[in-house]
């Protein structure tokens, strides 16, 4: 057995796609748009997973778009927290977090003690981040920052 996504469904691509590739830096690696089906597939690596994900399949993110009904109706997802969350390890914890608030984006759980933080994609997917190695010293403004909402 091997590991091969995970899979969650967006409600718009490009706006999903801004958060996962511009925001937290991965990268598409493969589409599929299938009209008899009505859906879109957009596959993400991690950069450092990319050229191992294009060999091997070694595990990718699956954003899934169902296409409105043809009334144009679009469905509603909810229970983002029910799914769990996603992880990936990053090169420096605050500079990650910086960049992404920087970038709009709200650190739910800051990373406190130089090892953890959890945001949400624009679907409500929790993603934790971990530092990559040791955890660095704790340093404002995250030692004391609040959390923010629920992750």
């Amino acid at each position: 057995m091997r590991y091969l996504h995970t899979m969650v469904r967006v409600t718009d691509v490009d706006k999903s796609l801004d958060f996962y590739c511009n925001k937290l830096g991965m990268e598409e690696v493969r589409r599929i748009d299938n009209e008899n089906g009505r859906y879109t597939l957009v596959f993400l690596a991690a950069p450092k997973d990319k050229e191992v994900s294009l060999k091997t399949r070694a595990p990718q993110l699956e954003l899934t778009y169902n296409w409105p009904a043809e009334n144009g109706k679009s469905e509603t997802y909810s229970g983002g927290r029910n799914f769990g969350h996603l992880a990936y390890k990053v090169d420096n914890i605050y500079d990650t977090c910086q960049r992404l608030m920087d970038a709009g984006v709200t650190i739910n759980r800051p990373p406190r003690d130089g090892s953890m933080a959890f945001i949400k994609s624009p679907d409500g997917i929790s993603i934790e981040l971990l530092q990559e190695g040791d955890a660095l010293p704790p340093q404002e403004p995250w030692a004391s920052m609040n959390n923010t909402g629920s992750w």
